[in-house]
């Protein structure tokens, strides 16, 4: 199924603010707590035929439309397989024959005719109806140069996409009823009327079955979709949900806590609070081929992770999550093993950490008042840029996240294909921060190095203010460790630091109120990532600013507006992966995103799993699920089969 969710803001590892491309929509969900409770092991210890998988949180549902967190996501991506993979930044088809493209035929852009009143996209990228004087981009117009203007007079042509999706011929639910075409469409029905998956429902003019195996999507006028491959409607058992109407279908048991799959597992009980029990499909078009290599899998539910490793080491634990932090364990992990007791699993992928900076609080939406509203300390960009070389951000890498990421240099990580690789980290040196912001006016008045500079004669700053910031972020160890080394290197520039730890609720409390969500800091620490692994350039978007305008959504909570980066951004988007135009706009992007500084990245976040050391065929992707191979897992004897 194609997911336009895009930006997301992060309290820890836990994705917080999912925000639709074009109309962001964050919602606050509060880091699990991890309570220091011992866990009974449970009596049943799976055989070697299956695994165990400890998690730190439980699924809030098992409905594959809903709003999933991490372990439902793991747990049903067993349930599930595909319908397509990203695997290392890279697409791949599992339920389909192949991915659609321009080149195999499957995909097109046809030219049609569009009149006073049809529905398109027009050349802001804004879904609407056409009418005189509206800006277009006619058939075979990719960017605002050829743009033009609707008369009225006649109909104009527009380009159009028609993709054709082939399913392959052995597709079988767990129940034994073949998988057809008609239960994806009945999937973009059903998530229609809920309203899921919004926007593209709304760009899709047509989803219909063209025989038994084969959906074709045709988009609305205008809308050029760079991944277009993509919009496959996830397919669901019309003929078990069906005599449901679609508004109860997250609370129905059979879609909710027992949904069939094609998937190699398929779920056998749930008990609250304790575990879930997968068990083998029969019916699993891999079968034949010996997968999936065990025979089932039991889901338990343990948050603290000191428990989880003493399950781990004492063989109830087969394979620890990353649901379950182990951060604070990498040590002990490292010398488990190497000594042979165990395997640590790291990487990282589009999950960032971020040093926010307030650019434009809200306060200034109305104008900005230098007696009334606070100092416009960010307006200079040299002043960005100082607390960029003002920041240890080496130390942070190396003392609190063991050496084990890098620090990216823009909103996309070094191993990503779009990544721009003339772009070098910012490094450590008080120097030329100080340099910079005595450019900037903000002088070492009283020559004591010890403390805060003030503002001199620096642009949209009351003469003599003070340069100490207002510091917000969450109390995890992590952050508080952070703040630390914060504090100590951006007071060799003479900058002074004011820090408050606030709990998930209130720091991600929706605007006005909120200190994010309501542009109400100076410096604040806070995480981005995102599902998908397209260029999340939209994070820094001035559509993507939170406004009371747009009920205070959206992840660009530094306030920061370029209309070059805006239109890079616009471009990149709008551009297939061939285009010259793809690569070149986003890594424009992330040009100006690395000289204008609206928020600094701290460093790549980590995804850390464990396993006894007999357990083979997992590995932690950078870009997929967790268990998205979860086929080829074997334990012990069963890794030679």
């Amino acid at each position: 199924m194609k997911n336009k969710l895009i930006p997301y803001l992060l309290a820890l590892a836990i994705f917080i603010i999912p925000a639709c491309l074009g109309t962001p929509a964050p919602t606050e969900t509060p880091t699990p707590t991890i309570e220091e409770t011992e866990v009974a092991p449970t009596e049943e210890i799976i055989s070697q035929t299956g695994i165990t998988v400890c998690m730190g949180q439980e699924p809030n549902t098992l409905y594959p439309f809903g709003e999933l967190n991490p372990a439902a996501r793991s747990v049903l991506a067993a349930v599930f397989d595909g319908p397509i993979d990203h695997s290392s930044y890279e697409y791949q088809p599992v339920i389909l024959t192949q991915l659609p493209s321009l080149d195999n035929g499957d995909a097109q852009i046809v030219t049609v005719k569009v009149d006073d009143g049809d529905q398109l996209v027009d050349a802001d990228g804004n879904l609407t109806q056409l009418k005189v004087g509206m800006s277009v981009r006619p058939a075979g117009c990719r960017s605002d140069d050829c743009a033009i203007t609707y008369n009225g007079e006649s109909a104009i042509e527009m380009d159009q996409m028609i993709v054709t999706f082939r399913l392959r011929p052995d597709l079988t639910w767990s129940d034994g009823t073949p998988l057809t075409a008609d239960d994806s469409i009945y999937s973009f029905e059903l998530q229609k009327e809920a309203g899921i998956n919004s926007y593209l429902t709304q760009h899709t003019q047509t989803y219909e079955a063209a025989d038994e195996l084969t959906v074709q999507w045709f988009g609305m006028p205008g809308y050029i979709d760079s991944t277009y491959f993509l919009n496959f409607w996830q397919p669901a058992p019309k003929h078990v949900w069906g005599e449901f109407p679609a508004d109860q279908l997250p609370e129905v048991d059979l879609s909710s806590r027992t949904p069939i799959g094609w998937g190699p597992f398929m779920v056998n009980e749930w008990i609250p609070g304790e575990k879930i029990t997968l068990e083998k499909n029969p019916y699993y078009y891999r079968a034949r081929d010996g997968y999936p290599k065990i025979e089932s899998i039991q889901f338990r539910f343990i948050p603290d992770p000191d428990v989880a490793l003493s399950e781990l080491i004492a063989g109830r634990c087969d394979l620890i999550d990353p649901t379950i932090n182990l951060e604070n364990q990498v040590g002990l992990l490292q010398e488990m093993q190497t000594a042979g007791e165990a395997n640590m699993y790291v990487t990282t992928g589009l999950s960032m950490e971020w040093l926010g900076l307030g650019i434009v609080p809200a306060s200034y939406d109305n104008g900005y008042d230098i007696q009334k509203d606070r100092q416009d300390i960010f307006a200079d960009t040299y002043t960005r840029q100082a607390i960029a070389y003002c920041i240890d951000r080496q130390t942070i890498v190396s003392n609190v996240l063991h050496g084990l990421t890098d620090i990216p240099t823009t909103y996309l990580p070094s191993n990503h294909p779009a990544f721009d690789t003339n772009i070098s980290v910012i490094p450590f040196d008080p120097e030329i921060g100080i340099s910079l912001l005595e450019q900037a006016g903000w002088q070492d008045s009283d020559d004591d190095p010890s403390t805060p500079r003030r503002a001199i004669n620096t642009r949209n700053v009351a003469y003599n203010t003070q340069l100490i910031l207002d510091y917000k972020t969450t109390s995890t160890t992590q952050r508080r460790q952070i703040a630390a080394i914060l504090e100590s290197s951006l007071a060799e520039c003479g900058i002074g630091l004011n820090v408050e730890f606030l709990s998930p609720n209130d720091l991600y409390a929706p605007g006005p109120g909120g200190p994010l969500f309501g542009r109400q800091f100076d410096l604040a620490e806070y995480a981005l990532g995102t599902e998908g692994i397209e260029p999340p350039c939209t994070w820094f978007e001035s559509d993507g600013i939170p406004t009371e305008e747009n009920s205070w959504s959206g992840a660009n909570i530094t306030g920061f507006h370029d209309d070059d980066y805006d239109a890079a951004c616009r471009s990149a988007r709008a551009s297939m992966k061939d285009d010259n135009a793809y690569l070149t706009e986003y890594r424009q992007t992330q040009i100006i995103m690395s000289e204008k500084l609206p928020a600094i990245p701290l460093f790549s976040r980590l995804r850390i799993a464990a396993s006894r050391p007999d357990l083979c065929g997992f590995a932690l992707d950078p870009t997929s699920e967790i268990l998205w191979d979860v086929e080829s897992i074997a334990v012990g004897e069963t890794c030679q089969n």
